[in-house]
């Protein structure tokens, strides 16, 4: 399925953005997709991997009728990445008010429908937070809220001061891999992981600190009081991201009715690019066809 580049602006900043239109007739909604701290947006929505169907998430959802789009944050793929900044959670934010704003103009569509993962997730509900008119439906994967009981944090902090220190950091092929083994090994294969790292790699050597430094010293970013649009929140079974008890408090806050939190079985931390990726298309792609409903009291 062919895609198309398309650039947008945040003040002087030129921002990337990657389309794949619906190839099922009309839209069923318009799906923006928004990625984590260490990797551009390509190489985690629309990868290819050989004998693994459906690798691409643009692709299988566009199949279903969305139309699909990603971004690459400021600093990260091919979007700019000139300034002397480390490119924190509420930059990213800022850059999805900007994309959101380009997408709204070309879509049949008045809302989106928006999937974060992991910084993307931080970065998806700071966006709802301030745009609730723009967002019909939300999920968040691999998401954090205080970081309170976290084990990925709590090793990541260990480097906390090397990460304020500079605005970059270094990324290669074991990076990536290490990835899919911090938290339990096994949950994605050897191809995929191999796959993702080469794509990601083809895009940046390194990526920006400042997500990681808020993770690690600003949370929480984002007040669930606040995001009052539908909302599902994604837990992998193994991901040491976050809490249960963190992430079912940030849930029980959540002030609008349609509302889900679901557990994917077998899955660790960055799941389009696990084993039980099919199961994730699921959970997502039945959120996001939910029926209105014909009785709201």
């Amino acid at each position: 399925m062919k895609g198309t580049e398309h650039w947008t602006k945040k003040g002087d900043i030129k921002l990337f953005l990657w389309h794949k239109p619906s190839a099922a007739g009309g839209p069923r909604g318009t799906l923006l997709f928004v990625h984590g701290s260490s990797m551009a947006s390509q190489p985690t929505f629309d990868l290819r991997v050989p004998g693994r169907p459906h690798s691409s998430a643009m692709e299988w959802f566009a199949e279903r009728g969305f139309d699909t789009w990603c971004l690459d944050n400021e600093g990260y793929g091919r979007s700019d990445k000139s300034r002397p900044i480390n490119f924190d959670i509420p930059n990213g934010a800022d850059d999805l008010a900007a994309a959101s704003e380009y997408v709204l103009k070309i879509s049949k569509h008045k809302k989106l429908l928006v999937y974060g993962i992991s910084s993307g997730a931080l970065k998806a509900a700071l966006f709802a937070q301030r745009h609730p008119e723009r967002v019909a439906r939300l999920a968040l994967d691999a998401f954090v809220w205080t970081g309170d009981g976290s084990p990925t944090l709590a090793e990541r902090k260990k480097r906390l001061p090397e990460f304020q220190a500079k605005n970059r950091r270094p990324i290669d092929r074991a990076f990536v891999h290490s990835i899919f083994n911090r938290d339990h090994p096994g949950t994605a294969d050897e191809a995929t992981v191999e796959a993702f790292a080469t794509e990601i790699l083809k895009l940046d050597d390194s990526v920006p600190t400042g997500t990681y430094v808020d993770m690690c010293s600003r949370l929480p970013l984002v007040d669930p009081e606040k995001i009052n649009v539908p909302t599902i929140v994604m837990r992998g079974q193994w991901d040491g991201i976050a809490s249960f008890e963190d992430l079912l408090e940030f849930y029980r806050r959540l002030p609008h009715p349609d509302k889900q939190f679901s557990v994917m079985e077998g899955i660790s931390h960055a799941s389009f690019q696990q084993k039980n990726y099919m199961g994730v298309y699921h959970i997502l792609h039945a959120y996001f066809t939910l029926p209105e409903p014909a009785y709201r009291g």
